[in-house]
């Protein structure tokens, strides 16, 4: 995370909710977004640093008060499904927020489908053209390659470990990527688009079986998204200093054949 602690422009909350609703509209949002975006929690009312982040973790949240941000700008929401009761960590979330005035802004699907948004820096950063918009997500060309060579090229932008399913050296050309876990709404508009290949995340034994013709390129769920929020911070500096907390989910692997366990990013 580059640091935030120059001294910014004062504004007011409600200044820099509008700013983030005209980058990702709330009524581009999905059904299921319904009550989960928009300000979480309200804490000071003004604002001069900016934090911005995948997930509201501990870490990020922490990170952001050490920053002296006044608001942490998260993809996905604190809480998604109904509480009857406060656990653990998110009762160590809230008091953090609560204790630091630290404001809570979620945009989740409002910002994938939005003009800039989560799939068009995905779409960016995989090297897409003639960009258009895909069943959820997006779709374009590359230059022609292998799918390794794709899958290779993915790994590199992307910055992580990638699966894919599909024969080494079929041709790659068209290309349609959904961010997050978009296996399963994605594959049947790519078959019938004729893709040659669908990049998402999350993949699972029924999308492989099903996949037809279309190559499946997987990378993790926070590399497809976080990018983005990089990008947030970048387009708020205009308004506010920004920043982006880098805080990836720390998955290792064991090798049989090696008999060693390995970090996995």
């Amino acid at each position: 995370m580059h640091d935030i602690t120059c001294a910014g422009v004062l504004m007011k909350i409600d200044q820099l909710i509008s700013r983030l609703e005209e980058i990702a509209p709330p009524d581009l949002a999905e059904d299921l977004d319904r009550g989960r975006i928009g300000l979480i929690v309200r804490g000071s009312p003004e604002i001069n640093k900016v934090a911005t982040a995948l997930d509201p973790t501990p870490y990020a949240i922490g990170r952001a008060i050490e920053e002296g941000a006044g608001m942490l700008v998260t993809h996905h929401t604190l809480i998604w499904d109904p509480v009857n009761r406060i656990g653990e960590d998110l009762a160590l979330q809230l008091r953090l927020l609560l204790d630091n005035q630290l404001s809570l802004y979620s945009m989740h699907t409002n910002y994938d489908n939005a003009p800039g948004g989560v799939n068009d820096v995905l779409a960016g950063l995989i090297g897409l053209s003639g960009v258009s918009a895909f069943y959820g997500g997006r779709a374009g060309k590359v230059r022609e390659m292998s799918l390794r060579e794709f899958a290779l090229q993915a790994s590199e932008k992307l910055g992580c470990r990638v699966e894919y399913a599909g024969d080494d050296d079929l041709a790659v050309k068209r290309v349609a990527v959904a961010a997050g876990s978009g296996f399963r709404m994605g594959l049947q508009p790519a078959r019938l688009d004729g893709m040659d290949a669908l990049l998402s995340s999350e993949l699972k034994h029924d999308v492989v079986r099903n996949r037809g013709n279309v190559a499946l390129v997987s990378a993790p769920h926070y590399y497809t998204e976080a990018p983005a929020m990089a990008a947030l911070a970048g387009r708020l500096n205009d308004l506010v200093p920004a920043a982006f907390i880098d805080d990836p989910p720390r998955i290792k692997v064991v090798d049989a054949f090696e008999r060693e366990a390995v970090e996995r990013v």
